[in-house]
């Protein structure tokens, strides 16, 4: 019986295994305090101290989680070629790509990739796209509820009323506000909220989803996708799709 050569390869900079490691914390900790914060009656959590330390806590998280995803997106044009948005987002000859792996798959020979393989790629470019979502919705809500940067002073200017100083505006509370327009501010923020609400809940979808067709790929093709975003070298017993180019 012949025995397959193994050959490593250097696949993943280090900017990118930070990020990847650096995004799975910060978004299962946005997950775990979201739901506290939906929750938190159940949990008995009803003071407006407690609602406001819960709220801040997650916006400081999420501005970790912001920073690392800005960092992400600028080295998607700078840092190695596996990095690269151009070998990660669907382009021009991806449909013909991703039909002979999924022909692979049917065969029972799944073809090798250094990158992502086409549905990684797919997958990759929905969780971006979400995370997006995400930041955007999230730093909004942070500054219509708790006026945190970086919108947090013009929402607060917003809804001051007349000869009242933005900055002197406590979260949750109507003091010096003008009410009127912070009805209008409700209705403008309620779609945000909404938003960041149901698209966590698609994330924690693709999170679950994410950690299956990893362990799946894995046991079926190998190449150790997991140890590969640790040490960013992957192992492979055939010659990689993404290297005949």
């Amino acid at each position: 019986m012949k025995t397959a050569l193994l050959n490593q390869y250097r696949v993943w900079d280090a900017p990118t295994r930070i990020f990847h490691w650096v995004n799975f914390t910060t978004v299962l900790l946005l997950i775990f305090m979201g739901l506290m914060m939906l929750f938190k009656k159940d949990m008995g959590i009803t003071s407006l101290e407690a609602k406001i330390t819960l709220k801040t806590i997650h916006v400081l998280i999420g501005y970790v989680f912001v920073l690392n995803l800005l960092v992400r997106l600028v080295w998607g044009f700078v840092g190695n070629r596996f990095a690269r948005w151009s070998s990660i987002l669907p382009g021009s000859g991806f449909g013909t790509l991703l039909s002979g792996y999924l022909n692979s798959i049917k065969k029972g020979d799944p073809q090798q990739f250094l990158g992502h393989n086409p549905l990684g790629r797919l997958a990759v470019t929905v969780i971006m796209l979400s995370l997006i979502v995400m930041a955007i919705t999230g730093l909004t809500r942070a500054g219509t509820d708790i006026y945190y940067p970086p919108f947090g002073s013009y929402f607060a200017a917003s809804v001051a009323a007349e000869g009242v100083d933005p900055a002197s505006l406590k979260p949750y509370d109507k003091t010096g506000v003008d009410a009127a327009k912070m009805k209008e501010l409700g209705a403008f923020k309620e779609p945000f909220g909404e938003i960041h609400i149901y698209t966590s809940y698609f994330l924690m979808f693709l999170i679950l989803l994410h950690i299956f067709v990893v362990v799946r790929t894995e046991i079926k093709e190998g190449g150790g996708l997991v140890s590969a975003m640790i040490s960013g070298r992957k192992v492979l017993s055939k010659d990689p799709e993404d290297m005949k180019d």
